[in-house]
């Protein structure tokens, strides 16, 4: 490290004289590119696929008229429905409670600042299997309920949770951090000049609200319930456990339990208009994002925009403290009792060999990403053009892309060129065995690989984006080799980013559930697919030691966000 301060300040006293004297990067920026373009080609695969067979194909077009005749209407009217109720839940939620963090001041906010994060650590489909068994005809809530009214089955009505508004509920609890974080830094740092100038003119503090602070940070709102949108346009776990037919279901159903691969893939197109359109929305609030200066000041001085009254503070209180009761705190709870029993505890026998299996994959899908996003941050650090941002852009698109649609879109050129090479195999070089890449975890390790790049590129991106280019300008100009100003300039520097990115690609890889059962092979069995075969076969008690680790696993990224939220 005292050799990369030293260039450090050689490179800052003389980075344009020793940047003339360097050898032309120009060939290892070219390079860079190239293998830009072969990784966003590896990942735009999947989406290629699908469209090639949503768009051809001898008797599809009657294939998608009897789709459109019978299933198709309810995956898109469910879906778009699960969409609307969890985006209105969550867009309620986030803007509803990062304005009282960010404009007011009452008890608690400081930790409930950060402790509305949390829902985002539990996995939704968690979430589902806890709910389900807490307000079912037999869960604590309805039993409690019956035995302090003395109720009898038939005298009284409860919202079934096993339906579509149910999903939307809690899909909306665990999912409205998305909105809550990028609400509550669009009001702290926007302009406060305006909002107290709409104030000074009489202006209540609900019309100023309304009229000023809301508009001012709709895009970051819009790129928030983008997020929201795209997960639950993802989610499988949710919709299956609750029995609602959505586009993850059925393509999952189509491929594995009636074996339709065409009509799956002919679902996985159809959604995949839904994800352009989220992704063309996400991408455009993204560039209509600003923050302002002067709202800074108001963030140093700690003074509120808004003064409660006592009543008030007590609403905003609670309004603050409820999110974090209902969608973190009650399921945590309740999986930490479940984990205690000596039911739980007896049946996490083979709990050893479903950890093995999760830290295989995730330390391979990290390292995969790893290796890619070093790739991808010094070809955009290399080279400024179109060409390069091009290939970066479809590089990390998979983190728009549903697990079963990726999964499928993988399936179905790498079965064929599986089959095609098995027959070379066999008939030139006396090969007698099966499909040398279909059901191996190599597929698998791909697909996750391509969902999760963004959240690698996005943390190594960032951390060189930080380290000055006249430290390689000056290592290079005194004759240092590329290898060795890699391992001796950029390792030390990065070795933080690359440890936070693997940390979260890790822990993505632990909690992807759609992706993971459709390709996984047989010897293979994950936290996450564990946790939901039990919950499927009402098991939830033997499934809370794993369900538990899955939740203790998501708290890393939830902080990362919340303090890069802070920032």
């Amino acid at each position: 490290m005292m050799r990369v301060r030293r260039l450090r300040q050689f490179a800052g006293a003389t980075a344009s004289e020793l940047a003339r004297k360097a050898p032309p990067a120009g060939d290892a920026a070219h390079g860079l590119t190239i293998a830009a373009w072969v990784l966003a080609v590896l990942a735009g695969l999947p989406i290629a696929a699908i469209a090639w067979a949503a768009l051809t194909g001898s008797g599809d077009g009657e294939r998608l008229s009897a789709l459109a005749g019978s299933v198709l209407p309810t995956y898109i009217a469910n879906t778009a429905l699960m969409m609307l109720g969890a985006g209105a839940i969550a867009g309620t939620i986030g803007t509803g409670c990062g304005w009282l963090v960010a404009a007011t001041r009452f008890p608690g906010r400081r930790v409930l600042g950060w402790a509305l994060v949390l829902p985002l650590a539990l996995p939704a489909y968690l979430a589902a299997y806890i709910y389900a068994a807490l307000l079912d005809f037999s869960g604590p809530v309805q039993t409690g309920l019956r035995r302090i009214a003395g109720w009898g089955a038939d005298d009284y009505w409860f919202p079934d949770i096993r339906s579509l508004g149910g999903g939307a509920l809690v899909l909306g609890l665990v999912l409205y951090p998305y909105v809550y974080l990028l609400a509550r830094t669009a009001f702290a740092t926007q302009s406060v000049t305006q909002f107290r100038a709409a104030r000074s003119l009489g202006a209540a503090p609900s019309r100023a609200f309304w009229k000023v602070a809301l508009p001012a940070a709709r895009p970051a709102i819009a790129g928030g319930l983008a997020l929201v949108l795209m997960e639950v346009l993802a989610d499988f776990g949710v919709a299956e456990y609750f029995a609602v037919p959505t586009f993850s279901t059925g393509i999952f159903r189509s491929w594995l339990a009636m074996g339709d691969k065409a009509s799956a893939l002919k679902l996985a197109g159809v959604m995949l208009v839904f994800v352009i359109a989220l992704v063309a929305w996400e991408a455009r609030t993204r560039a209509g994002r600003s923050d302002s200066r002067d709202g800074l000041a108001a963030r140093r001085d700690e003074e509120p925009l808004v003064h409660l009254s006592r009543g008030g503070t007590a609403l905003a209180l609670a309004a603050c403290a409820l999110p974090v009761l209902i969608g973190f705190v009650a399921p945590a709870g309740y999986l930490v009792s479940l984990a205690m029993t000596g039911e739980a505890q007896g049946g996490a026998g083979d709990l050893a060999t479903y950890l093995r299996g999760s830290l295989w994959l995730g330390t391979a899908a990290a390292a995969v990403c790893l290796a890619a996003a070093l790739v991808l941050a010094f070809a955009r650090a290399r080279s400024q053009s179109a060409v390069t941002n091009g290939a970066i852009r479809l590089a990390t698109l998979g983190y728009a892309l549903p697990g079963a649609l990726l999964a499928v879109g993988l399936l179905a050129p790498l079965g064929a060129f599986d089959r095609a090479l098995t027959d070379f195999a066999r008939g030139n070089l006396g090969w007698s065995g099966g499909l040398l890449l279909t059901g191996t975890s190599a597929v698998l390790v791909y697909a996750l690989a391509v969902r999760f790049m963004t959240v690698a590129y996005n943390t190594v991106g960032g951390g060189l984006s930080r380290i000055p280019p006249g430290l390689d300008a000056a290592a290079r100009s005194l004759g240092a080799k590329p290898s060795r100003v890699l391992a001796r300039i950029y390792a030390p520097l990065l070795a933080p980013s690359l440890g936070g990115a693997a940390a979260l690609v890790f822990i993505d890889t632990l909690r992807e559930l759609p992706a993971t059962l459709i390709l996984r092979p047989f010897n293979l069995e994950t936290l996450a697919t564990r946790t939901y075969r039990l919950a499927g076969d009402e098991r939830l008690v033997e499934a809370a030691i794993p369900a538990l680790i899955l939740l203790a696993a998501g708290l890393l990224p939830v902080l990362v966000l919340n303090r890069l939220g802070k920032r």
